[in-house]
């Protein structure tokens, strides 16, 4: 077996004095590919910044032996110097900067203090090689795909010649497409004799990609699954993560649907940046009482535009059509009249649209209802405070308090935190993009429950997702869209995956 190039050893971090890592003990071995799986908030990115630097030393008790030498990192610099680099789920790359500058930013190639640029450009074009990149090194990050922007990160680490790779959801926000791209690559690199460490929540790429599959819950080290050696299995990772066998993904509901609550007809809207350019092209959709309705597509579909041009025309220009509630027609030209009409909207990027990152559970829970929490226009902190404790209880939102950073928590629960917010709106029609995007089996269950909940109370449910199984695991009724159209109308007992890309695949036929 090829000696360990990491060990860490009883590593003990604590945040205002609760531990949130507990003796966790890891090794990683030269030239193969370990996978860290566990619940969200159960210590996988907390413990890859200590490895990183990020928490310097000191911060932490326990050790940290690479290649052999104990390392005391005062920052993340000192990790790189060494040959760690890590790749956060939000990627630190400049929009405005081209491929090149953000390949060796802060790490110029530079003569006498001046940047030399042709060598900056040819070792850029190397590395892009390496990665397979094919776009030019002058192109500006802002102009290429999520996908290629993770290629970029991957570049800019192979820059800093990394001997230990450390990626953070590297394929949260990728389609299948550039996820298998990433993985391959992954591949190629450990033929290359590097070593990496990918936390990840999809367990699919975990089987694919990993030597072995380390588990840790509630800030302690289970188990480490070896390729070859022990049974690895999706199920049997799960119960490593949960400490239980989690039997069914997708808990069961027994529909109650009532009359149409909710309908979008002929819909058109135009790109905010191209006002020539039709995005959304004759929508017709509808949503029942107690139901809930999934929309399926490919990246670029145009489902997450229809969503946010429905819910107070937030995208889009020269949009047409009407909306229709109970049968009446309505007019939403703002998110103040969309939150009037009893619509709510959770976004697929809670980081940036969703949440207020640097203000408390409490604040962001109550932000969109202030109006019944207030008299005269000011605001009953008690109320609001018994509120916010009781979303907390309701939807198991892991924290110290209610008045904890919501940037301090970990996905599924500032996920939930989000959904406090709307469902304490009281909507009657519920818009969820990506609802479950990057958390773990656990948060998911949780928050499929609360969707079952909400139907069962005769809520209106959309669910946008990229993961078709989601989609079908949840929805009774699926639509499917394709280059801004619907293309298909499946009810659950005839949807599948199979069916669904049967109507993408159609469609395309047609244009």
């Amino acid at each position: 077996m090829p000696e360990n190039i990491l060990e860490m050893k009883d590593i003990v971090k604590a945040f205002s004095g609760v531990k949130v890592l507990k003796n966790v003990n890891l090794q990683a071995k030269k030239g193969e590919i370990l996978a860290l799986v566990g619940e969200n908030g159960a210590g996988k990115s907390t413990l890859m910044n200590v490895l990183s630097g990020i928490y310097e030393y000191g911060s932490y008790t326990g050790d940290i032996i690479f290649e052999g030498n104990e390392c005391k990192f005062k920052n993340i610099k000192d990790s790189e110097k060494i040959g760690i680099v890590i790749i956060h789920q939000e990627l630190a790359l400049v929009p405005y900067l081209s491929i090149a500058e953000n390949v060796f930013l802060g790490n110029e190639q530079a003569k006498s203090s001046v940047i030399d640029w042709h060598q900056t450009h040819t070792r850029t074009a190397e590395l892009l090689a390496r990665v397979g990149l094919k776009d030019d090194s002058n192109t500006l990050i802002k102009d290429i795909g999520v996908g290629k922007q993770q290629l970029v990160e991957i570049a800019k680490a192979l820059a800093k010649d990394v001997k230990l790779l450390i990626l953070d959801e590297p394929t949260a926000a990728l389609n299948d497409e550039d996820s298998d791209h990433l993985l391959n690559l992954l591949l190629e690199l450990k033929k290359q004799g590097m070593s990496c460490i990918i936390i990840s929540h999809k367990l699919n790429e975990v089987t694919k990609v990993a030597d072995r599959i380390t588990v840790i819950r509630d800030g302690c080290t289970i188990e480490t699954l070896v390729k070859g050696k022990d049974e690895i299995t999706e199920d049997r990772i799960i119960k490593g993560m949960v400490g239980r066998d989690l039997v069914d993904r997708y808990p069961k509901r027994t529909p109650r649907i009532g009359e149409v609550m909710f309908e979008v007809k002929d819909w058109n809207v135009y790109d905010p940046l191209n006002e020539d350019r039709k995005v959304l092209k004759d929508i017709n959709i509808n949503v029942r009482k107690g139901e809930v309705v999934g929309i399926a597509g490919l990246m670029g579909a145009g489902r997450t535009e229809l969503a946010t041009s429905v819910f107070g025309r937030v995208y889009g220009k020269k949009i047409s059509g009407h909306l229709f509630k109970e049968g009446k027609e309505i007019q939403i030209k703002d998110v103040s009249d969309a939150i009037k009409h009893r619509l709510a909207y959770v976004t697929e990027d809670r980081k940036t649209a969703g949440l207020i990152l640097i203000d408390d559970i409490k604040r962001n829970i109550s932000l969109a209802s202030l109006n019944k929490l207030s008299k005269n226009s000011v605001i009953d902190e008690n109320k609001e405070i018994q509120v916010a404790e009781d979303y907390r209880k309701k939807l198991n939102i892991k924290s110290s308090s209610i008045l904890q950073r919501s940037g301090d928590l970990s996905g599924g629960n500032q996920q939930k935190i989000v959904l406090s917010r709307w469902i304490f709106s009281d909507p009657d029609i519920l818009i969820l993009d990506e609802p479950t995007r990057g958390i773990d089996v656990g948060a998911k269950y949780e928050i499929y429950t609360i969707i079952n909940e909400l139907a069962k109370q005769g809520k209106s449910i959309i669910i946008i997702s990229s993961e078709l199984p989601e989609v079908l695991g949840m929805s009774d009724r699926v639509y499917v869209m394709n280059e801004g159209k619907i293309v298909g109308e499946l009810d659950k007992e005839v949807a599948s995956q199979e069916s669904i890309m049967k109507c993408i695949m159609q469609s395309n036929r047609e244009v």
